[in-house]
């Protein structure tokens, strides 16, 4: 990936991982029709080969499509390959943006951080889920490192800089945002993104907390990436 010579041709470009999330796709992508249709953002899907219709349902709400080898660090250099924006979005399928998105796109426009992400609600109704996402918000805001759940923006240059997300099976976010933070610090943005909590629901909330922990430890502590999807996958 390398730094175009022209100027961009969007204001934002959001790059969309997926492997096969036809039940989501259509959902998330349907709210970005009104700043596709203005021009200020364009939307790009990054597919891992997904064997449903994902990419079908998605096409007439998308402005570009690839397809790479499975794994969402690669999928999002793929896509980001492709971006004309001046800032580049990475946005899981599963999770919808704010509806102040368009103060967002203003603000966007005119300012001189670098990167950033959001805070995030779970879209779950056990109080308990409240905790979790307070605790996500705190730990970010503290650290100036997010996941992807998050939507991390960046400058396209910035992102280039930094080497685009590593080549890992997993923590690309987390990596990319160590990485990040040594240039500039982060713009938080307090209109909270809505990221399913169906993680939690399959494996249990408190279960699926202790994980992560257990991840980001290890991780931490040197483990490979290698051994976190193990780890992670059971």
């Amino acid at each position: 990936m390398t730094e175009r010579d022209s100027p961009p041709s969007y204001l934002l470009s959001i790059i969309i991982p997926t492997f096969n999330e036809a039940d989501a796709i259509e959902s998330s992508l349907l709210p970005l029709q009104n700043f596709r249709d203005n021009g200020s953002c364009e939307i790009i899907l990054a597919d891992g080969g997904s064997d449903d219709n994902t990419v079908a349902l998605a096409t007439p709400w998308i402005d570009q499509s690839v397809s790479a080898d499975k794994g969402r660090a690669r999928q999002m250099n793929a896509g980001a390959a492709l971006a004309q924006g001046r800032y580049l979005l990475f946005l899981h399928a599963d999770t919808l943006l704010t509806a102040n998105f368009s103060t967002f796109l203003t603000e966007l426009a005119v300012t001189h951080q670098r990167w950033g992400f959001f805070c995030l609600s779970l879209t779950g109704r056990h109080g308990f889920f409240r905790v979790i996402e307070t605790a996500i918000n705190w730990r970010s805001r503290l650290t100036s490192v997010a996941t992807g759940d998050q939507c991390l923006f960046v400058d396209r240059a910035t992102f280039l800089k930094a080497g685009c997300f590593p080549d890992m099976a997993l923590m690309e976010d987390v990596a990319l945002c160590k990485v990040l933070r040594q240039q500039s610090s982060p713009w938080v943005c307090k209109d909270k993104v809505l990221t399913s909590s169906r993680r939690w629901e399959q494996r249990g909330m408190l279960a699926t907390v202790l994980l992560m922990w257990r991840l980001r430890l290890a991780y931490f502590l040197g483990a490979s990436p290698d051994r976190l999807v193990k780890i992670y996958y059971g």
